[in-house]
């Protein structure tokens, strides 16, 4: 199943450049070097505290932004693995793709995008990231941010997204008319897989959703749990559960291997610049794994995303979001010395989403907690 060699982004080379030059580590590649500094970021360790979909009032035992972030690596490397691609990279790329998320998940980030559109600005959790790791963290003597390779900055912003040139002129040295390297293109698919497996079984945990009814409604769940039923009739209900999770896991890496190797094929795309230049992205899953797929997504937001038990939680996070939006941008005086100082470049409300974005749940609950507790 491995891929012809070229197609890998190689250990050396261009893509191996940093923005500030620095001498060859005399045992590490640059993107081991990359995965180190990403999971030494105080960004990173940040993500312990941020949610995935259920707060911390439901259960210790529920993901968070870190320990799906980990799911998401390892899905990630053993896709690269087996088809022959640069594991480092990879891996250095799953790692940081969801860096730039601010607390609350979702919907705080709705939340603050929709605070920064009435000043004409957007919200993007990859164009963060990306900002994060060029600016934000502040860990070398001799530059700024993490001086991060261009096959990682690159893939920070593109893994998910194709944006273009014309919208987004500062971002013109990452190749936006072409499309991301293969390593870059299976961390959006890896991260599919690694939450929609997660949600199921933390929603099952929360029991807001129900066997029978997803059953019924989810063919690639059922699929695996059926066999698994007969098979164990005696088995505690949760152990068949696992098990046909961990199967329905397992179809979607195997059909996302098979279906990458033939159109990769197919596009006789047999180098890296042949990728580059496909007329769609490669990886992908087979046109009835998608369909699957998508039904099982569907069915997440409609009975667990969008459920009443989770209400509660997205009206807090638009409360709190965009109320300490509202009052840091009508008095910035308010922020920290640190950011008040980026408000002549950047702008109020730009410095204000920055910094927010940046917080745990925890913490800007306290900081939502202070300011009430000051203008009662």
């Amino acid at each position: 199943m491995p891929l012809p060699p070229a197609c890998a982004v190689p250990a050396t080379g261009p893509l191996t450049e940093r923005k500030f030059p620095e001498p060859p580590h005399p045992y590490r590649l640059p993107f081991e070097r990359d995965r180190a500094r990403i999971l030494h970021a105080r960004a990173f360790r940040r993500l312990a505290g941020k949610t995935q979909v259920f707060t911390h009032r439901y259960s210790d035992h529920f993901r968070s932004r870190l320990t799906h972030t980990m799911e998401v690596a390892q899905i990630a490397r053993v896709i690269a693995r087996t088809l022959g691609l640069n594991e480092d990279l990879t891996e250095a790329l799953a790692l940081v793709h969801d860096i730039g998320h601010p607390p609350f998940g979702h919907a705080g980030e709705r939340a603050l995008d929709e605070a920064l559109r009435e000043h004409g600005l957007r919200f993007d959790h990859n164009l963060h990231a990306l900002r994060i790791v060029e600016h934000f963290e502040s860990r070398y003597a001799e530059f700024r941010g993490l001086n991060l390779t261009l096959a990682v900055r690159e893939g920070i912003i593109k893994h998910s997204h194709d944006y273009s040139v014309i919208e987004h002129p500062e971002l013109a040295e990452y190749f936006l008319d072409k499309r991301p390297p293969l390593e870059a293109q299976i961390i959006d698919l890896a991260d599919e897989i690694a939450y929609l497996t997660a949600d199921f079984d933390d929603g099952f945990e929360a029991e807001i959703l129900t066997l029978e009814p997803a059953r019924a409604g989810v063919r690639l769940f059922e699929q695996f749990y059926a066999p698994m039923l007969a098979k164990h009739p005696t088995a505690q209900p949760k152990l068949a559960f696992n098990e046909a999770l961990k199967q329905m896991l397992n179809a979607l890496v195997d059909d996302l291997l098979a279906e990458t190797t033939r159109r990769v094929e197919q596009a006789g795309a047999s180098t890296l610049e042949a990728v580059r230049n496909a007329p769609e992205r490669l990886v992908m899953f087979s046109p009835k794994m998608e369909e699957l797929r998508l039904e099982a997504k569907q069915y997440l937001y409609a009975h667990l995303y969008n459920a009443p038990e989770l209400e509660r939680d997205h009206e807090e996070a638009e409360l709190v979001t965009k109320t300490l939006f509202h009052a840091w941008v009508s008095n910035p005086s308010l922020l920290p010395p640190g950011d008040q100082a980026e408000i002549a470049a950047e702008g109020a409300p730009r410095v204000v989403a920055d910094y927010i974005a940046g917080m745990t749940d925890q913490y800007i609950l306290g900081r939502y907690e202070t300011w009430i507790a000051r203008n009662d």
